[in-house]
Order: C-alpha cells, then sequence, then structure tokens
C-alpha cells in the first residue's frame, strides 16, 4: 500500500502536583522535596514538576508550564491533599483549566485527592508504632 509513511508521535506524560501552598517556607520545601521523590521513582521518561495554589510560587500556571516546556504532551494533575474539599474538586480543576487552555496541544486530567487509601493507613499506623501483622 502506497501512501505516506505514518507518522507516530510518542506522548509524554507529566505529573504535577499541587498543594495549598504556604507561608512557612518548610512546607512548600515538602512538596518539592516530593516531586523530586515521584521524579526519582518514575523516570527519566517522565516529567514531574510541582505547584502551589497560592501563598508560594510556582503557582500551578508555572508548574503546568513548566511540564510543557520539559516535553510533556499529557499533564495529570495531583492534588496534593488527603481530602475531596473545595480546593481539590473545584478550586485546582479550575486554575488548571485556566492554563491548560494556553496550551490546546496537551491534554490533561485532575486526578482526586487522597482520600480513602489503605497505603496511608499502613502510614498512620507504622507512625502509631503499630503493626500492621501484628498477632
Amino acid at each position: 500500500m502506497g501512501g505516506l509513511p505514518s507518522r507516530h508521535f510518542a506522548q509524554v506524560k507529566g505529573i504535577l502536583i499541587v498543594d495549598h501552598g504556604s507561608i512557612r517556607d518548610e512546607a512548600n520545601d515538602m512538596l518539592r522535596s516530593m516531586a523530586d521523590l515521584i521524579q526519582t521513582m518514575a523516570g527519566p521518561d517522565v516529567v514531574v514538576r510541582y505547584g502551589h495554589m497560592e501563598l508560594a510560587e510556582p503557582n500551578i500556571a508555572a508548574g503546568f508550564s513548566s511540564c510543557v516546556e520539559a516535553g510533556a504532551t499529557d499533564v495529570t494533575v495531583f492534588p496534593y491533599m488527603l481530602s475531596p474539599g473545595r480546593h481539590s474538586t473545584s478550586d485546582i480543576p479550575r486554575m488548571v483549566a485556566a492554563v491548560a487552555g494556553t496550551y490546546p496541544q496537551v491534554s490533561f486530567s485532575v486526578t482526586p485527592a487522597f482520600g480513602l487509601h489503605e497505603k496511608l493507613a499502613e502510614v498512620v499506623l507504622e507512625r502509631a508504632g503499630v503493626g500492621i501483622n501484628a498477632d
């Protein structure tokens, strides 16, 4: 069959983790450290960045733009929050949609907040000194 050769363009996954932001540098540094950890675990084929809703930089727009500038063509935004409150269900999706509109070639989605997850329960038990497999 003749015709033009098929062109396949690889999708590059981006992950943007977002918290509220804080006036305390220590709190903001924790999100940066988490982004670094996720990047290490994900490997070099995934772009991982972070952003804050308010009170600190980089903000959501800068974090999303950084993902795109690093080559991401599909960005998953993760609200780094425990519960599905107003910020994770309304504010963050609205803010992400606003910046994503300036990158029509990039697909995006916003995940739910952590919510209920067995691994979070394991962390609570570990920090409380309670073994999850104790007899």
